[in-house]
């Protein structure tokens, strides 16, 4: 019995860590950075910049603003539904 639930302990976490970890392949990206088109998109939210430099400086506000709308959006979806 114990071995039993030791065994669907650890079947919880390894799929909590798959689920988190994911399979790795490009349709999982979430940001892509194009040096010499000066571009980063966000894939998650569809936000296209054209001021790459800005950004890997530190000016992220243009794309975490529509990632916070995004988590807010969905978090009220789930208190809804």
């Amino acid at each position: 019995m114990l071995e039993r639930r030791i065994e669907e302990e650890n079947a919880k976490y390894a799929a909590q860590r798959k689920a988190q970890v994911g399979t790795g392949e490009r349709n999982e990206k979430i940001r892509t950075y194009n040096f010499p088109q000066n571009r980063v998109t966000d894939h998650r939210v569809e936000v296209t910049l054209y001021n790459l430099l800005n950004f890997m400086e530190g000016d992220i506000d243009p794309i975490l603003e529509p990632l916070m709308t995004q988590e807010l959006e969905e978090k009220l979806a789930a208190l809804q539904g």
